[in-house]
């Protein structure tokens, strides 16, 4: 238990000897040299049995009170937290968190019970306790790791490593024939409670695993472990590989789909593209060939072009839009049916020739 300020009277308020007296004037003169919290964390927490405090200077009882005052100011708040810690998780993390953060100058000392004595009262670990210990060292919030720490407190436990709180969640823990571990803890007022993180637990995590057995079992297995390191029998194990060739043929046909859904979503992009070309392309044809062709287009135009040696008559029948109509007619005939065709609206060429059925052009005789 922390050492109380040796005072200038007895408790029975007798006065003290001088030689008490000068013992209690010595022991006032003496400075802390508790350890100070971690400043980097470039390096893990130590062990306590590397870095035990050795601080002669009484420490003088706390209340909850004076710690969250900031007193005392010549040496950090020493609070310690226990527990097996096996699977570190995220709810440990944040109980540390809890602990480091409940005093402006916390010191906190974390202490791991070992595999016998939580194999003993608590069960099989998934983790053995070195595996334990280091993941503690490595937690930010950890200034100090305790290995092998008892499973109930003692004082003397207490007074060794000068601790002046305990930390946990204030859920009574029935252990060891006991209801509640942390029972004297509290009627001392030393414990300060944190609060539990819903939702995650070394016994949930353990349990998704059970749940989830053959899946976890065919990862591995898949990975490289033997059947005999999973202890996997044999049926079982031709089961499991018997179906992740299964999971890789779907996985191959999902792919293929998937491929094949792409390859005809670009097919149909393309598809779109051409025929909005192709769209484009054929009107432009078409106005070409009007333009060319039409009533009003550009060859008739230049076909029935007046010159110099054409007889005004012949243009004036040229002019009448019914005869360019017919003009129209007689550029899809033939050559003698154009030449009938000529005669009857009376557009005749003006050069003293006539066409015989092959298209040759012949003098009159």
């Amino acid at each position: 238990m922390p050492v109380l300020a040796a005072d200038a009277e007895s408790e029975t308020g007798i006065p003290k000897s001088p030689s008490e007296a000068r013992c209690s004037e010595a022991m006032e003169e003496l400075e802390h040299t508790c350890p100070q919290p971690r400043l980097t964390l470039t390096t893990p927490a130590p062990f306590a049995d590397e870095t035990s405090c050795q601080c002669q200077a009484p420490h003088e009882k706390l209340t909850i009170a004076q710690a969250r005052l900031g007193t005392p100011v010549d040496r950090p708040v020493r609070v310690y937290a226990d527990g097996i810690f096996d699977l570190f998780h995220s709810g440990h993390a944040r109980a540390l968190m809890q602990a480091k953060t409940l005093f402006p100058n916390s010191y906190l000392l974390v202490g791991v019970c070992s595999d016998d004595l939580t194999h003993k009262f608590k069960g099989f670990t998934v983790m053995n306790e070195t595996e334990r210990y280091e993941a503690l060292r490595h937690c930010r919030y950890v200034d100090e790791v305790i290995r092998d720490a008892p499973w109930t407190l003692t004082p003397e436990f207490l007074e060794k490593h000068k601790i002046d709180f305990v930390a946990h969640d204030d859920i009574p823990y029935s252990s060891a024939g006991s209801d509640d571990v942390y029972k004297h803890i509290k009627e001392a007022g030393m414990f300060v409670p944190t609060q539990r993180t819903e939702g995650i637990s070394t016994s949930d995590i353990i349990t998704r695993i059970v749940r989830d057995y053959d899946v976890y079992a065919r990862r591995n297995l898949q990975r490289g472990y033997t059947a005999k390191e999973l202890n996997v029998s044999f049926i079982n194990e031709k089961k499991y590989r018997f179906q992740n060739q299964v999971d890789k043929m779907k996985e191959k046909v999902k792919n293929v789909e998937e491929k094949s859904k792409e390859f005809v979503y670009k097919v149909e992009e393309k598809s779109h593209d051409l025929i909005q070309k192709w769209e484009e392309k054929s009107r432009e044809f078409i106005g070409n060939f009007l333009e060319l062709f039409g009533p009003d287009g550009a060859l008739l135009s230049i076909a029935y072009e007046p010159t110099s040696s054409t007889p005004a008559s012949a243009e004036a029948s040229c002019s009448h839009p019914q005869k360019k109509q017919w003009g129209t007619h007689i550029l899809h005939m033939k050559p003698a049916a154009a030449a009938a065709a000529q005669r009857s609206t009376g557009q005749t060429s003006s050069n003293p020739a006539r066409q015989d059925h092959v298209g040759a052009t012949k003098p009159l005789p």
